[in-house]
């Protein structure tokens, strides 16, 4: 079973920066992506940014600019740097992790960090 572990959340004033950090139990590149999600309360949970098996990145229109997905291959991990944050950005975090094997699709997910922007 894949283990997600996030780490860095927290609370920070509007305009401040944060750095989360996803540890994965297998290769990060054993996954065809890896992306971070966040649910406020009240909201779905939605797409904050993605990173292919390739490369490529995706990034939800809101958070375009001020944040930044990034593998960290010697300690196998999945990053997002998060500046000038905005109370709207206040939610649950998860990192999750997408495998795909023939018309099977997996997907796994952390337990969550809080991420909390006060204005």
């Amino acid at each position: 079973q894949v283990q997600l572990v996030e780490s860095g959340g927290g609370l920070v004033q509007a305009g401040g920066s944060l750095r989360l950090s996803c540890a994965a139990s297998r290769n990060i590149f054993s996954f065809n992506a890896m992306g971070w999600y966040r649910q406020a309360p009240g909201k779905q949970r939605e797409l904050v940014a993605a990173i292919t098996f390739g490369g490529n990145t995706n990034y939800a229109d809101s958070v375009k600019g001020r944040f930044t997905i990034s593998r960290d291959n010697a300690k196998n991990t999945v990053n997002l740097q998060m500046n000038s944050l905005k109370p709207e950005d206040t939610a649950v975090y998860y990192c999750n992790a997408r495998s795909i094997r023939g018309s099977t699709e997996t997907n796994y997910w952390g337990q969550g960090t809080q991420v909390t922007v006060s204005s």
